[in-house]
């Protein structure tokens, strides 16, 4: 309350025109302060002005002068007046200490090396796994087995860990037309899937720079190579996409082998074999007409087949009869005979009767027919 008081008797005295209350330029009467004190200009001892400070000049500037606006926007931030020495990170930011006056300081930084060392010097591989340990990222070590291994910290020693069991897929051709000619001078849009795993990891890493790209480059040639030995109909036809996938996977596995690039081909599976986009609806027509041939094929081998079981039929037939022969010739002529003319006069319209006294020849078929149809006149009267 003392201060405010005095604030406002300092204010007064301003606005009755007896000076400026933070200390202003000598009275014109040139005589002294209230408290006795030198003027604020021209002291013959050379000494700062005496008097209060104003509080909205900035720190350092000793003069007993108003603030000006500038002056006064200078000690605002963005969030207000400025704090001397205040906040975080400023000139008496401190961290906290331990109730024993000690830094915490050692032991955060022995915390951070513990996790350090755990993180880069213990490993777990997973049974499906194995670990490649090198020195600097570069030079080979060793390699570690599933369970738990012990290595230097990073970066002295780095860890790769690679799962050598996963069975990897990779797909050629499938993003747009892959055109191969075949040995008939043929072209056809093929897309494969080849299956790969690591059986050696240290020359999978090392032996070669790129791999992944080696083995699509070795896949892509060992597949022209086996369709460039067969023709158009053997790489379409089901047998033949699993002659040509056989010599992929061989000669691939042959090639990689050489390069030692520690890499196992599963095998190989043909996805698409299609005829190019430009010759597509004429090679359409060669497919149609090949399966009507084969339809006709297929119709005249059931014809074959149904001829020659009644071809074989008879000839059993045949074989009984001429067993019966042999046991009894006589009887079995005899037999035949009678049989062979029954059949040939059973539709003729003349009988012939060998018998004295008796018209060698008598249209007893005539007299039958007629005797039927008297027959039949008197049923309908009768029924009428």
């Amino acid at each position: 309350m003392e201060k405010i008081g005095g604030f406002i008797e300092r204010i007064g005295l301003f606005m009755a025109g007896k000076g400026s209350p933070w200390g202003g330029p000598p009275r014109s009467d040139g005589g002294k302060d209230p408290e006795g004190s030198e003027g604020e200009v021209g002291d013959p001892k050379g000494d700062r002005p005496r008097g209060p400070r104003n509080p909205w000049l900035p720190p350092g500037d000793d003069t007993r002068r108003s603030a000006s606006i500038e002056d006064i926007f200078k000690q605002r931030g963005p969030e207000g007046p400025r704090r001397r020495g205040g906040g975080p990170g400023g000139p008496n930011f401190r961290l906290p200490q331990r109730p024993g006056g000690k830094s915490w300081l050692p032991i955060g930084i022995g915390v951070v090396a513990l996790i350090w060392l755990g993180v880069s010097t213990v490993h777990f591989v997973q049974p499906r796994e194995q670990g490649l340990v090198t020195w600097f990222g570069s030079k080979y070590s060793h390699t570690l087995q599933p369970g738990t291994n012990l290595t230097l910290p990073w970066p002295i020693q780095s860890v790769d860990v690679q799962d050598v069991s996963e069975i990897r897929r990779d797909t050629i051709g499938d993003g747009g037309e892959n055109l191969i000619l075949t040995g008939d001078q043929n072209l056809v849009d093929l897309s494969y899937i080849v299956r790969w795993n690591i059986k050696d990891l240290v020359a999978y890493r090392f032996e070669l720079a790129e791999p992944n790209e080696t083995l699509r480059e070795v896949a892509e040639a060992a597949m022209r190579a086996a369709v460039a030995e067969i023709d158009l109909d053997t790489v379409l036809s089901g047998e033949g996409r699993e002659q040509v996938e056989t010599r992929v996977r061989s000669r691939m596995q042959t090639v990689l082998d050489a390069y030692g690039a520690g890499i196992a081909v599963q095998g190989v599976e043909i996805a698409r074999t299609e005829a190019p986009e430009q010759v597509i609806e004429a090679f359409n027509d060669v497919l149609a007409a090949r399966q009507d041939a084969e339809r006709n094929l297929n119709e005249a081998r059931r014809y074959e087949q149904q001829m020659l079981a009644a071809a074989q039929g008879s000839a059993a037939e045949f074989n009984e009869i001429y067993e019966q022969y042999r046991l009894a010739p006589e009887v079995t002529r005899r037999r035949l005979y009678y049989e062979t003319m029954e059949n040939v006069l059973s539709n003729t319209d003349k009988t012939i009767i060998e018998a004295d006294g008796v018209t060698p020849y008598l249209p007893l078929p005539e007299l039958r027919r007629r005797a039927t149809s008297n027959n039949n006149d008197g049923n309908a009267e009768g029924s009428q």
